[in-house]
């Protein structure tokens, strides 16, 4: 195990010389992730907020190399806040909602996407209550894929619960409404 870790360091070495309280801010989004009760679901309402700001209006490619990035920048910071912690996936941690939320609502952005289609708000409430369902049940196997090591454990389910999130969004809005 200890040797499946070193292996993803190596994939982010610029994490060693970001300091500490640096990478607990960014892990934690700041004071968000200390709160004391439902810290990964003010990290999921922070989540809808990048939606808003940097997805909503995003080309598919764009949308893809956002998230690209921001899963890569999440396994890292994930990763190294763990083990500077001496913990693993704590609650506190919630860079990892923050940065799932998003895929929720992937092929629904845009001015004529299903989003504003169908009244915006209403939409983005339903992916927030789905994600929170996916997240903490985290049916389909998603539990296992949090025995990963090291960041990509912390991310990975949220990831998933995310896609579960977004296939069912889009059965619901396609069969429903």
């Amino acid at each position: 195990m200890k040797q499946q870790v070193n292996n993803i360091q190596r994939y982010f070495p610029w994490t060693q010389i970001l300091p500490t309280p640096l990478v607990v801010n960014l892990a934690t989004l700041g004071p968000l992730g200390l709160v004391k009760k439902g810290p990964g679901t003010v990290g999921s309402v922070a989540g809808i907020g990048l939606y808003a700001v940097l997805f909503h209006n995003a080309t598919p490619l764009g949308y893809l190399l956002y998230m690209l990035l921001l899963t890569y920048l999440a396994v890292a910071i994930c990763d190294t806040a763990e083990r500077r912690l001496q913990m693993r996936d704590p609650g506190m941690i919630i860079l990892d909602e923050w940065i799932a939320v998003p895929l929720v609502f992937l092929g629904m952005n845009g001015p004529q996407g299903l989003v504003a289609e169908h009244g915006g708000w209403p939409v983005l409430l339903a992916g927030f209550v789905l994600f929170r369902i996916f997240d903490i049940a985290k049916p389909f196997g998603i539990s296992k894929l949090q025995n990963l090591p090291g960041g990509i454990g912390c991310v990975i389910d949220d990831l998933a619960a995310a896609i579960a999130s977004c296939i069912v969004l889009h059965l619901i809005l396609h069969f429903f409404f």
